[in-house]
């Protein structure tokens, strides 16, 4: 009797040692591959090691862009706008956005000098499927194909 209580405790406790552990590493880096289509060609292609963290724009400043944003994840994410600044960051090249805060995201208005200039957008896919939510707000997996494509309107 006492053996069948203690297992059936152990099995009651073992899922939420698991969520909880689980929980708490969702932000681990993962790779992924990032492609950048301008409207005259292929801007920037590889693979960048990415996390959500902090983004900072020229012109929307530092916002957080992990995932959490607009309540989108309870915690911390890989997302598609951080792999492009990491990318950014780490291959050299410039990129801005507006920040929104009634959507708690980044509009991504200019990569490699390309803007939409009123005309176009960057759109965000991954795994060639546009992204339903805001590129801070996409959780992406190890081994995601990230596009952001400029389209026109």
């Amino acid at each position: 009797m006492i053996t069948t209580v203690a297992l059936g405790l152990a099995l009651a406790t073992a899922p939420a040692t698991a969520q909880a552990q689980e929980a708490s590493n969702t932000n681990a880096p993962v790779k992924v591959t990032l492609t950048v289509q301008g409207p005259d060609g292929l801007l920037f292609k590889g693979k960048i090691k990415t996390k959500g963290h902090d983004v900072t724009t020229a012109t929307g400043g530092t916002h957080r862009c992990d995932g959490t944003n607009g309540g989108a994840h309870p915690t911390a994410v890989p997302t598609p706008t951080a792999a492009l600044d990491d990318a950014a960051r780490k291959r050299h090249f410039i990129w801005d956005g507006t920040w929104y805060a009634s959507f708690d995201d980044y509009s991504v208005d200019t990569i490699k000098n390309v803007s939409g200039g009123g005309v176009a957008y960057w759109n965000i896919s991954v795994n060639g499927t546009s992204t339903p939510v805001g590129g801070c707000q996409f959780k992406l997996n190890a081994g995601d194909k990230v596009a952001f494509t400029w389209t026109a309107f």
